[in-house]
């Protein structure tokens, strides 16, 4: 997992052109990873849902890699990074297809379906549908000040305490952060994930 410490080569890009550049690389091979880049208007409109999945599964996958959490989350050398997806089974679906053979810094990759009542206790990354009715705010409420990177993909969610919120622009997903939630949860999110977000919000939401 990515450590703020290493993101010299980051911060070393002084000029707004150089800045731009890596931005744009580096979001593209996020995408990359499970989507091809494609754009989302370019499916089916029945396939739309699935596309738009398989790309967030990407970006969550690849978003462990940019965020350090305490070590005190993980038991043992080999404790597994856990994923919990809750209000969106086709998300996991795609999740589980995006992982497959993967691991998280040396980790072995679990994926939990949650249900209503389930604790979000040995999390490392929630990710929170928002088709469920009210349960977003139920659920991410739940992880509030845990060390869970909690991803959302509703309005407003921000001020339920969410961290990372998904957002289409453009037919393409992006992401805005919260980093201060992330704080309050004691997770460092790394400059070069700032670096390709829509927004960063540095001050309570």
């Amino acid at each position: 997992m990515a450590h703020l410490t290493d993101d010299k080569p980051a911060r070393a890009l002084r000029r707004p052109a150089e800045r731009r550049a890596a931005c744009q690389k580096l979001l593209a091979l996020m995408v990359a990873a499970a989507s091809g880049g494609r754009c989302l208007a370019q499916s089916d409109q029945a396939d739309l849902q699935i596309a738009e999945y398989r790309v967030k599964a990407a970006f969550l996958y690849k978003f462990a890699s940019y965020v350090e959490w305490p070590p005190r989350v993980f038991d043992r050398p080999e404790s597994p990074f856990v994923f919990g997806v809750s209000g969106a089974d086709a998300l996991g679906e795609e999740l589980g297809q995006v992982v497959v053979g993967h691991s998280v810094g040396g980790r072995p990759v679990l994926i939990r379906k949650l249900r209503r009542g389930d604790s979000v206790e040995g999390l490392h990354i929630l990710f929170v549908g928002g088709t469920d009715g009210g349960r977003p705010a139920e659920v991410i409420a739940s992880a509030k000040g845990k060390p869970v990177l909690t991803v959302t993909e509703s309005a407003d969610v921000f001020a339920l305490g969410s961290i990372i919120n998904f957002v289409i622009v453009d037919d393409k997903v992006r992401f805005d952060v919260a980093l201060h939630e992330a704080e309050l949860c004691n997770l460092r999110v790394s400059a070069r994930l700032l670096t390709v977000a829509r927004k960063v919000l540095a001050g309570p939401s």
